[in-house]
This record gives C-alpha cells, structure tokens and sequence, in this order.
C-alpha cells in the first residue's frame, strides 16, 4: 500500500434494529458512516475531536463519540442512532418527548447527543439521580438552554424517586405471583 490509499473492510454489524453488511474504508469514522453514508444525519459534527457531544450514539449500549469511533471497528456490534429511538409509527421515545416537554431542544443541535448520552444512562441505572445525570451529560455541550431544562427532562423519565409498585396476580390454588 503507497501513501494516500486506504483499505476497504468488510463489516457486518446492526443500526437501528436492521442488519447492515457493507464496505468501509479504513479511515472512515463512525460519523462519517451514519451521516454521509448510510444517510443518518440527526447524528450531529460539532467539533470533530470528541469534545461537545453532538455526535454521541450508542454502541453496544454504550455512549460514544461517532466522530472518534473508527468505523471498521463497528463489525459485530449494535449502534443506536436518535433515528432509531422513536418506534415505527413514529411514536416519540419517552426521553424524546421529556426533551419537547421541558424545553430542552431549543434549537435543536446538541439535541440527539443529549438523548443518547441520557438514553445509555437511564438503561443502565434507571433511577439515576441528578448528580448521575449531570455526569453523564458532562461531555455534551449546549449553548442554548443552560442545561436546566435538559436536566428536567432526564429527572422527568428516570425513576429515581418514584416508588416501585408491585402488582400481585393470584393464581389458582391460593398462590400469590409478584407481576411486573
């Protein structure tokens, strides 16, 4: 291989629920991939060094930079784009509706980013609390709302504070079953 050429790499990996198989370069980002190439663009460029946040998607449930992420390492795995949040009637993700609810998409931007980060969070730890949030939301960057109304918006959809209630389902027999 002589200077300026670039390998092309098979991947097999799943985007929003569909199996993807395709040829990569070898120097593509994941970013590149989702916007330019598969025509994915609610995934933002900000800064293209992995510090705002606008591009974060999630990968094996896993918050990341798609404009770090080298897209061959993508093979095998499982991404997330805010296109693949909203079910196929459209119907709105709860962070998604928690976000126009709050005020917390201003002018939009940072706005994929923002839910994805929250997303991967409240998979992981459903009852997050503000401080949790806060730290998961430390790498994406706003400039319009302040963050208030963001915050608010991720408290509105986790379950931190909210009482579990268990609903209990008799059986036959006299036995109780605990439902969730």
């Amino acid at each position: 291989m002589t200077g300026g050429e670039f390998m092309s790499i098979e991947v097999d990996f799943t985007c929003n629920g569909n199996n993807v198989k395709m040829k990569v370069e070898d120097n593509w980002t994941l970013l590149y991939l989702l916007r330019d190439i598969l025509g994915l663009t609610g995934t933002k460029e900000g800064c293209g060094s992995g510090e705002c946040g606008a591009c974060t998607v999630i990968v094996d449930g896993d918050a990341v930079n798609a404009c770090l992420y080298p897209a061959p390492e993508i093979d095998g795995r499982e991404v997330l784009t805010i296109e693949g949040l909203a079910k196929g009637d459209g119907t709105l993700h709860p962070l998604q509706n928690a976000f126009v609810e709050k005020g917390g998409i201003q002018c939009g931007f940072c706005t994929p980013g923002m839910i994805m980060s929250s997303k991967a969070l409240l998979d992981e730890n459903p009852r997050a609390d503000e401080e949790e949030i806060k730290h998961s939301l430390a790498g994406n960057l706003c400039r319009c709302t302040g963050y208030v109304q963001i915050i608010e918006a991720v408290k509105s959809v986790s379950l931190e504070g909210k009482e579990e209630i268990k609903v209990v389902a008799w059986q036959k027999g006299g036995e109780s079953q605990e439902v969730r």
